[in-house]
């Protein structure tokens, strides 16, 4: 008899194989008829094939440290996508949108990550304003890839402005590298008490984060991520010109160029996600390469993919026990969730919308402030702080709330931003048919509202030839031409759609 030899792995390929399968035989159906993000899906499926479900989807089973698994994968993720989202950005996009940028990344997201840390720190019992500070920090990038999910697709192209989608994913692609300040600056500060620490007040502290982090690891990345990129364009160039590379390892160079830089920068110890962003635009600065590939879907197909893989991964590790531990309770979750959805990033966009050239119009800031999701980049930072935390003791209550609520934050922007659009367009389409079904008739006792008579001047009579041999004349009708003096009642703005003649009095047919 032959035994089955199920293990880990096997188990793990064939649950997110089966899986892309089956949604790829529905995905125009499922993403182009009903609107339902792809990555909700992802994460629905994840859960019910997780551990809390079915147990045939484990990712905490395949390592001995689930948390290093985690943020290596959340890591090359993030790195391909912002680096794919650089590519996919216009001709010069950062100079030529540098206000708007500058708005979004500077005071948007400042005041974003205060509000966040004063809700939580709010929400959340047994957390100094400074613990709290680091939760926010972690959920206040916007997520390169549910960025992605939500600019593609039918709706996108047909409800949102171009220059609209691209500044949420130019947003997406930089600040998930530029969270590293905003995560240090609290972190620093607690770590200022630990005694194997060589600063030990807030001066020495600032000062260890500024030479650390802004230079050492932002300015130091942005400097790296466009000498590689400038460099990489110029070699492709070349390479393409005198018909030295195939056209398969023309596509695939942008991939390969993801993972180079992660391991330079990597090894460097500098911002590798960010430097991943740069490298991006600098590569793609003339706009050649994105010209020469828009054609080609070898972008899209490495999206679908990550889009599932991480978001499956994603839906299989939430801890739900943890959401009812630690003082944690489901309906303070709950509550933080929707507070957060609400006031982190959107009433701040409306407010410095004239700071932003890029949307000029209420609504699309209403939109960009809207969809500013949470999702793998605050898995990675959320990894990050974990590390960089004391295991002493002295800091064990945030340690042991950060992960559940955060990845509690991160699963309500994939539900509320997963289900936004369907339910917005059945809510219009269900007003569509009861507005249909409402009209009727009017009765007898009811005025008739008629458009008012039109005068028939401006029609003449063409004259009547004589009739043909054995044609009585009265059998002959007149044929009515158009005059001078028209009138169209279009369309817009509701009026009927007509042509009628102004004029005089009709000319009487001889």
């Amino acid at each position: 008899m032959v035994a089955l030899d199920i293990t880990k792995t096997s188990l793990a390929l064939a649950v997110s194989g089966g899986y892309v399968i089956v949604i790829g035989l529905v995905s125009f159906f499922l993403k182009e008829k009903l609107f339902i993000a792809e990555t909700l899906l992802s994460t629905l499926a994840g859960i019910i094939f997780g551990p809390i479900s079915l147990g045939w989807f484990n990712p905490n089973s395949w390592s001995a440290d689930p948390s290093y698994l985690t943020l290596q994968v959340a890591r090359i993720i993030i790195a391909i996508q912002v680096l794919f989202t650089g590519i996919s950005l216009p001709k010069a996009y950062l100079r030529k949108n540098w206000i708007s940028l500058t708005t979004l990344l500077g005071p948007i997201m400042t005041t974003a990550w205060f509000i966040t840390s004063l809700l939580v720190w709010a929400m959340i019992p047994g957390l100094t304003f400074l613990e709290a500070l680091v939760i926010g920090a972690c959920v206040t990038p916007t997520d390169p890839v549910l960025a992605n999910a939500i600019c593609k697709g039918r709706f996108a192209e047909m409800h949102v402005p171009v220059h609209v989608r691209e500044i949420i994913v130019a947003e997406a692609g930089a600040n998930d590298g530029l969270g590293y300040p905003f995560l240090y600056i609290p972190l620093y500060l607690i770590l200022i008490h630990e005694r194997s620490h060589p600063w030990h007040t807030v001066g020495g502290a600032v000062l260890e984060w500024f030479y650390n982090i802004v230079l050492y690891e932002i300015v130091l990345s942005c400097i790296i991520g466009a000498i590689i990129g400038y460099v990489a364009r110029k070699v492709l160039r070349f390479s393409e010109e005198r018909h030295l590379i195939d056209h398969e390892s023309f596509l695939a160079f942008g991939i390969a160029l993801t993972f180079f830089t992660l391991g330079v920068v990597g090894i460097l110890g500098s911002d590798d996600i960010l430097c991943c962003f740069v490298v991006g635009n600098s590569f793609t600065w003339d706009d050649w390469f994105r010209v020469e590939t828009e054609d080609h879907a070898f972008q899209d197909v490495i999206d679908q993919l990550l889009n599932s893989a991480i978001f499956l991964y994603i839906g299989a590790i939430l801890p739900w026990a943890q959401f009812s531990e630690f003082n944690l309770t489901p309906w303070r979750l709950v509550v933080l969730g929707i507070l957060v959805m609400i006031c982190r990033r959107l009433p701040w966009v409306l407010a410095l919308s004239h700071f932003i050239p890029t949307l000029p119009t209420w609504r699309e800031s209403l939109f960009a402030g809207f969809f500013g999701p949470i999702g793998v980049g605050a898995l990675f930072y959320t990894q990050v702080a974990l590390e960089e935390l004391p295991d002493d003791g002295t800091r064990q209550h945030l340690r042991n709330v950060l992960y559940p609520v955060n990845l509690f934050l991160i699963f309500t922007s994939i539900v509320v931003h997963g289900i936004t659009i369907p339910v917005g367009k059945g809510f219009q389409r269900a007003r569509t048919i009861t507005r249909n079904t409402g009209s009727r008739a009017p009765s007898t006792n009811e005025v008739s509202r008629l458009p008012p008579p039109v005068p028939l001047g401006g029609i003449r009579s063409q004259p009547v030839t004589p009739p043909r041999s054995g044609t009585p004349m009265s059998t002959r009708t007149p044929t009515m031409t158009p005059g001078p003096s028209m009138v169209r009642f279009g369309t817009l703005d509701g009026r009927a759609s007509s042509e009628v003649g102004r004029g005089d009095e009709p000319e009487s047919a001889h």
